[in-house]
């Protein structure tokens, strides 16, 4: 058993072959899927999705940061109203990009820690999106740090110290089709990383492994990235599945 811990699979890139998508990935061994949120214009998307794959998928609430605009609160009221409605297995995705815009780092900040005290009010991870932002995360996840504060730290691709930063605050790494670039370089310090502090990830329809580079990416692809775990940890294909299995279900409380 194979768990994508990151995919966005209500994505509009899958409309037109969402079902042949998902029985790739259910034929690849892939049977348990977490769907991050982005903003309240894909929430219908994600319901929908969680309608007609009910035992398959898992859904997370959560504002992505570079959804925070002018609007940011009108979004946040949108999180809070639906986590008070019905049950979501996390708060996500959340965190800090200052990849594209800067514009908005201040209000990025607060949503980022405002969804972090959520997340601990009803006892669920956090799953973060960082990007040229490591500080900036560290100095919040430094104020919000405890026993009650636990997620996975999604697309992990900072250095062997920040991911021992990141695994100091209770987060799980989560890794992709990243680890198999020629110039991801966490590849290069993983083995260093024991296997407890990792799990799996695709980020589909985004950043597709090699030898996918460059095109859609989907969940069933996810077996690149076991593959390429098992030639770093020099495990076994089922043995790299399990254990980030176990450690998905350590997160997620499923």
């Amino acid at each position: 058993m194979i768990t994508d811990t990151h995919t966005h699979l209500y994505s509009e890139q899958f409309n037109d072959d969402r079902d042949e998508m998902m029985t790739r990935a259910k034929d690849a061994g892939v049977s348990r899927f977490f769907i991050p949120a982005i903003d309240s214009s894909y929430t219908k998307s994600m319901f929908e999705l969680e309608k007609n794959y009910p035992n398959d998928v898992f859904l997370m609430m959560g504002v992505h940061p570079t959804s925070v605009k002018e609007n940011y609160k009108e979004e946040l009221a949108h999180v809070r109203e639906w986590i008070d409605k019905r049950d979501f297995y996390g708060i996500g995705e959340i965190g800090i990009d200052l990849y594209w815009d800067k514009t908005f780092l201040t209000q990025q900040q607060e949503a980022f820690k405002t969804q972090i005290q959520w997340a601990k009010e009803k006892q669920l991870p956090i799953v973060i999106h960082c990007r040229e932002a490591f500080d900036e995360i560290f100095e919040i996840l430094e104020e919000e740090k405890g026993d009650n504060l636990h997620g996975i730290f999604h697309c992990f691709t900072g250095t062997f110290e920040q991911a021992q930063q990141a695994i100091s605050y209770n987060m799980k790494l989560g890794i992709g089709g990243v680890a198999t670039f020629k110039n991801g370089k966490i590849d290069k310090f993983l083995n260093e990383i024991d296997l407890q502090h990792i799990v799996l990830e695709t980020d589909s329809p985004y950043l597709a492994p090699t030898p996918y580079r460059g095109k859609r990416n989907e969940s069933s692809y996810i077996t690149q990235v076991v593959g390429k775990l098992v030639d770093i940890y020099g495990k076994s294909y089922q043995e790299i599945s399990e254990i980030t299995t176990e450690n998905s279900k350590q997160v997620f409380k499923i």
